[in-house]
């Protein structure tokens, strides 16, 4: 080999690997891989079909169930995971459309979930249904009720003490 093709096979080489890294850096900012979304836009997802025409406290307190579960051993350790769990959340959360005219709310609720924000009161809730159902099951302890849902904590059933949804919270902070 003359030495301007070892010139031009290593440069080859060189802009290989560097390609190689943007692809890796590029789908790292692509998010969590389900689909390509970012974590803040499974985040969206989940508030918005769980709790978009309900209060900002519902909303936080939603984002927080989502942020508990990637916490906790068996779920998903990704916002877009515990989202994309099957039976966890609003079917289609993932892949049906959104309506713009309510995503400003979502976005922001979403971006500060993701920031660090809590509901108070949410504790370490992974688990809520809409506040009007009830249900026979006796391990539900009820932390909080915000924007139309209830929230609870599955417990064993000598360590609940609030078996019912307390009153709501929306707007009292």
């Amino acid at each position: 080999m003359k030495k301007g093709d070892e010139m031009t096979e290593s440069r080859m080489r060189v802009r290989a690997g560097l390609g190689a890294m943007l692809a890796l850096a590029l789908a790292g900012l692509a998010g969590c891989g389900r689909g390509g979304m970012s974590e803040l836009e499974c985040m969206e997802r989940a508030i918005y079909f769980e709790a978009n025409r309900s209060s900002r406290d519902g909303m936080i307190a939603v984002g927080n169930v989502v942020m508990n579960r990637v916490r906790a051993q068996g779920y998903p350790n990704t916002v877009c995971g515990v989202v994309g769990q099957k039976g966890q959340f609003a079917p289609g959360v993932l892949t049906r459309r959104m309506d713009s005219k309510s995503l400003p709310a979502v976005r922001e609720a979403a971006i500060a979930v993701l920031r660090g924000e809590r509901q108070p009161g949410i504790g370490n809730a992974m688990f809520f249904h809409q506040k009007d159902h009830r249900f026979s099951y006796d391990n539900m302890h009820y932390v909080l009720v915000a924007g139309g849902n209830a929230f609870y904590e599955k417990r064993k059933s000598h360590l609940v003490t609030q078996p019912v949804p307390p009153a709501p919270v929306d707007g009292l902070r």
